[in-house]
């Protein structure tokens, strides 16, 4: 079975998406978000090429894809597969200047 691992950053970016649609929409939306956001990470681990490839600047993040969480189009994921599944690293709302954050070359 494929793992997922989550880092840090991705962990605090869930915890901030949450409390946003907690307070913002309801908690049952920042719910499913959740059960939504660990299903898609279970289907990136299991086919780790769905998402589209992005060129960095930095180094250590080669080979990032992006992918949106399931039903909620404009939280995007941002992961490295790896040979055993693969490693989320952010999870950014798409009006966020993710490409900033991540060192994009091409949006």
């Amino acid at each position: 079975m494929p793992t997922v691992y989550t880092r840090e950053a991705a962990r605090q970016d869930l915890i901030e998406r949450y409390a946003y649609l907690a307070e913002n929409a309801s908690l049952t939306i920042a719910e499913r978000f959740l059960v939504n956001a660990e299903t898609s990470f279970a289907n990136l681990s299991q086919q780790p090429m769905l998402g589209t490839p992005l060129s960095l600047n930095n180094l250590e993040l080669i080979g990032m894809r992006k992918w949106s969480v399931k039903n909620f189009d404009n939280i995007l994921i941002f992961y490295l597969p790896r040979h055993d599944g693969v490693s989320i690293v952010r999870v950014l709302h798409g009006a966020q200047q993710w490409w900033e954050l991540l060192g994009v070359l091409e949006k």
